[in-house]
């Protein structure tokens, strides 16, 4: 994984006037675009698409120091106006190329990144592989804002939303693996860009031939494998960590990689104040 991140970004850095295709990028890496973004984003601290951006205006910097036409400047990174490449270009360095133009600065150059392999993974992981049929979460779902650290008050208002006789009730369905209420997340982005919007679903895995009430929201789960991480600790930070160190320690060690589908949490025990808990993160997987 850390050879194909690299050569990912030599091929970033030989192409940054062309269109990037990244399906085919990520098939000759021998992955997938979706475990590919999802990867480099975990691993980078920002998305891939975010990557390409600042590079592109690192280069485009320089040329309009060097007093090049603003039109041709544009449309060499893959812009159709003056206007549009001014708002990527104020994003990245904080100021507009008129600016820089006149006062040689100041520019917020992004370095090329280079991913080097550390000496680190001391602290076993705690995993399992599970094959599963295909089944249902139902539940009660809400669009929400992704956050990286953290308790997520988006997530915490939509549960404390819901009544009482709802949690039974959704308690009262679980009919398979993994059991109890589940703290779903579906359709994120790719990238898993902070802020992007995705489903957040406070519900229950049921087998798919289960009757399910019609005022609950459904998610349709393939037949797939899932690795299965148990974590102890300070509830939500030890949670967040292990979820980071999926990228960092056991993807690059393990012959498994992300495919898409929901990632779900399930709280097997927990302190009265929820300070601590012990959890299941499932995030689905196919082998690489």
């Amino acid at each position: 994984m850390i050879a194909s991140l690299n050569r990912t970004v030599e091929f970033v850095e030989d192409h940054l006037t062309d269109d990037i295709d990244l399906a085919a990028l990520a098939r000759d890496a021998g992955t997938t675009e979706y475990h590919l973004r999802r990867m480099f984003s975990s691993l980078a601290g920002m998305p891939l698409s975010e990557y390409v951006r600042r590079r592109r205006m690192t280069a485009a910097a320089a040329d309009v120091v060097s007093g090049d036409e603003l039109l041709t400047i544009a449309v060499r990174y893959g812009y159709g106006s003056t206007e549009a490449f001014a708002r990527a270009f104020c994003a990245v360095h904080g100021v507009g190329p008129g600016d820089v133009r006149r006062d040689g600065g100041p520019l917020r150059s992004q370095p090329q990144l280079r991913f080097r392999l550390t000496v680190e993974g001391n602290s076993p992981m705690d995993t399992r592989i599970a094959d599963r049929p295909a089944f249902r979460l139902v539940g009660h779902a809400a669009r929400v804002p992704l956050i990286h650290d953290g308790a997520n008050p988006h997530i915490q208002a939509h549960i404390a939303g819901l009544p009482a006789e709802a949690h039974a009730r959704l308690k009262a369905l679980s009919d398979t693996e993994p059991a109890g209420i589940l703290q779903v997340s579906d359709d994120v982005a790719p990238d898993y860009t902070e802020g992007s919007e995705l489903t957040y679903l406070h519900g229950v895995a049921v087998r798919a031939d289960s009757a399910v009430p019609d005022d609950l929201d459904t998610i349709e789960v393939p037949a797939g494998s899932w690795a299965v991480f148990r974590v102890d600790g300070d509830y939500p930070a030890a949670l967040q960590s292990t979820w980071a160190a999926t990228a960092t320690d056991w993807f690059p060690s393990n012959p498994w990689r992300l495919r898409p589908g929901p990632s779900m949490v399930a709280v097997l025990d927990r302190s009265p104040d929820f300070a601590t808990a012990t959890c299941e993160l499932w995030l689905p997987v196919e082998r690489a």
